[in-house]
């Protein structure tokens, strides 16, 4: 999880602290303080449904079988009183997850706005211990420029992937596969991303050393350079 990720579950939390406080204040008799931190976990139990949302999935609850279990448990034991007292906080329980929900709502467009996913910074902040590595037969004998991918880094624009058009070039030439020209031949290792970003990524570069192919896991995103950042092994 990234450092947004962690911030806004921490909200989370003391949101839910603040809530079950109020109710605690407003009890003219008080339950177990310890029952109530329970109560609430159970409460968080609910039968979810995934949606997709911005690269992710994110879950929304339908049922609170939290609440369900605790009901059908005090009821057995014929605590009705017990029930009026942590009932609210049963359903707190339920309410957890539509204040966890509205931080997975807001954590991408938090998350877009410290690490944009169109500028190259974001995939390359630290590069002085960059280097490539071959991946396909067809690479040549280069070497990482690092002046020039410094000098060029920020002023690198992103351009759509065509990936169709890519795999086209790639797959229905009707060679074989080892004696055709990799797209990208390299892999950029020892470079990282922001700090806090989590981003977890895989760098190729371009066999004319001005393309970058950024892939996450989540999609890829492809940059293009004006000079190119390689340059014959020394």
């Amino acid at each position: 999880m990234n450092a947004q990720g962690v911030v806004l579950n921490l909200l989370a939390w003391v949101a839910i602290f603040i809530l079950a406080r109020r109710i605690y204040r407003k009890q003219d008799v008080k339950p177990i303080i310890w029952k109530l931190g329970i109560v609430i976990f159970v409460g968080l139990f609910s039968f979810s449904i995934n949606l997709p949302y911005m690269d992710q999935q994110i879950k929304l609850a339908i049922l609170p079988l939290g609440v369900w279990i605790l009901y059908g448990i005090y009821s057995r034991k014929n605590e009705g009183i017990s029930w009026d007292r942590y009932r609210k906080y049963a359903w707190l329980g339920f309410l957890a997850n539509y204040i966890f929900l509205a931080g997975s709502l807001i954590l991408p467009l938090v998350h877009s706005g410290f690490y944009p996913n169109n500028e190259l910074s974001t995939y390359l902040s630290e590069i002085n211990k960059g280097y490539i590595n071959k991946t396909h037969p067809s690479a040549s004998d280069k070497v990482l420029d690092m002046k020039s991918l410094q000098n060029q880094i920020a002023s690198i624009q992103e351009k759509p992937v065509y990936s169709d058009k890519w795999y086209q070039t790639a797959f229905e030439s009707g060679i074989e596969r080892p004696k055709q020209e990799e797209r990208f031949p390299y892999q950029l290792l020892g470079a990282e991303a922001k700090w806090g970003s989590g981003i977890q990524a895989i760098i190729f570069i371009e066999r004319d050393g001005k393309g970058i192919l950024v892939s996450t896991g989540q999609k890829q995103v492809y940059f293009r350079a004006e000079k190119t950042f390689l340059k014959e092994g020394e």
